[in-house]
């Protein structure tokens, strides 16, 4: 949706499949640079006010605007179409979402028509990114809203499958920009996915998968540049019960958004944890990893964890202020880190996949500083200048790569 040239494509795209009998509500991002012109705007007249208090319920009403127009747009392009369609607000939805401005989540729908005017005929364009609150106050849902929005749509609408087009063509085994051998997945789970998207894979947000997979919402990701009558296999998110071949490892991971905290010499006494990870949550940090080791001192401890690197000062700062509470000896951040991940169901079943990653990284010199494991994915934070070699040794080790 970047442009005009962009939204008459996706026109083109929504008449062909209108053209086959498909009844469709079509969710739409922001134009390309729009909502980050809008959150300056809203930053230039809040002032520091905005970034120190949170979000405002001001500052939504102005960033939600760039998907009202482009809904706007894509309805009257739909229109010079010769097709029935209207545009649909947040608001008009009913889509009902907490206070929590800039960040609100979902808490479900209220009546507002849209089944039936699907089920007429129409196609809805509904602006993605938004909602509303309790009190009919505007709200947004923070980054990557729209995907979000589109699941929450098509789980109203008990529809047959969420279409996300996107500038990829499907997910992939790892970035293709890394691995040229890397391949597009044809089918993967939804616990795959979600683990791929909080590890750093950027295809889907987060939360838009977490909502697919309560509420049984298959997803597909497909390529918006081919053409409508073009051949768009994509990649189906689904249940894992949906997947015959279930692969030990179904994807590689990276992320170079990461820093590791250390606190040396920290009191080992019941409630210090505790107290550490309550700071940070009262901060809005989110800790990944976290290892606690015996230090040389007596009844002492050192505890390591991971954040991103844009948290790593606000978390040096909380634990900074409360030093002689907490009774640690020194803090060390390091923000020259990379977390990479293998993710597959397979893992379940199968033994030696810890092996198989470590003597991967071994072998090309990687040394592993923290690892993190469940039960489809283990992760490692290395030394952020071996990322693209880690990435590259274990889509080679777990047989990856593309025939």
């Amino acid at each position: 949706m970047a442009d005009l040239e962009r939204i008459a494509h996706v026109a083109d795209l929504v008449a062909a499949r209108a053209a086959k009998g498909e009844h469709l509500a079509v969710v739409v991002s922001a134009m390309a640079g729009e909502t980050n012109k809008l959150v300056g705007y809203a930053r230039g007249a809040a002032g520091e006010a905005l970034i120190s208090d949170g979000f405002d319920d001001e500052y939504d009403v102005v960033v939600s605007s760039g998907e009202q127009v482009t809904a706007g747009l894509l309805a009257l392009a739909l229109r010079r179409r010769g097709l029935k369609a209207r545009s649909w607000l947040g608001w008009q939805l009913e889509l009902r979402t907490n206070p929590s401005h800039g960040r609100a989540r979902i808490l479900g729908f209220e009546e507002s028509g849209l089944p039936e005017a699907v089920d007429s005929g129409e196609i809805a364009v509904v602006a993605g990114f938004q909602g509303v609150t309790e009190d009919r106050r505007i709200s947004t849902l923070g980054r990557g809203g729209s995907d979000t929005s589109a699941v929450a749509v098509a789980a109203a609408l008990n529809a047959d499958c969420c279409d996300i087009y996107t500038d990829v063509d499907g997910v992939y085994t790892t970035d293709p920009r890394i691995v040229s051998k890397a391949r597009r997945i044809e089918r993967i789970s939804y616990e795959e996915m979600l683990e791929m998207a909080s590890l750093g894979a950027k295809v889907l947000q987060t939360r838009s998968v977490e909502l697919a997979m309560n509420h049984n919402v298959p997803v597909r990701v497909l390529s918006s540049f081919l053409p409508p009558d073009a051949p768009n296999p994509g990649t189906l998110v689904c249940s894992e019960d949906e997947i015959l071949e279930k692969q030990v490892v179904s994807g590689v991971a990276y992320s170079r958004d990461e820093a590791k905290v250390t606190l040396f010499g920290v009191a080992d006494r019941p409630g210090v944890s505790a107290r550490i990870f309550s700071l940070l949550a009262a901060k809005g940090v989110n800790v990944d990893m976290i290892v606690q080791a015996n230090a040389r001192g007596d009844k002492q401890a050192n505890m390591v964890f991971t954040c991103t690197d844009r948290d790593s000062q606000i978390a040096r700062e909380a634990l900074s202020a409360h030093q002689k509470e907490i009774e640690f000896e020194r803090l060390e951040v390091n923000r020259d880190v990379a977390k990479v991940s293998i993710i597959g169901v397979g893992m379940k079943s199968h033994t030696g996949v810890a092996e198989t990653m470590f003597r991967a990284l071994y072998e090309k010199g990687i040394n592993i500083d923290v690892i993190s494991t469940s039960e489809i994915k283990i992760s490692v934070l290395i030394e952020a200048a071996y990322t693209e070699l880690a990435v590259r040794a274990l889509h080679t080790a777990f047989d990856l790569d593309a025939a």
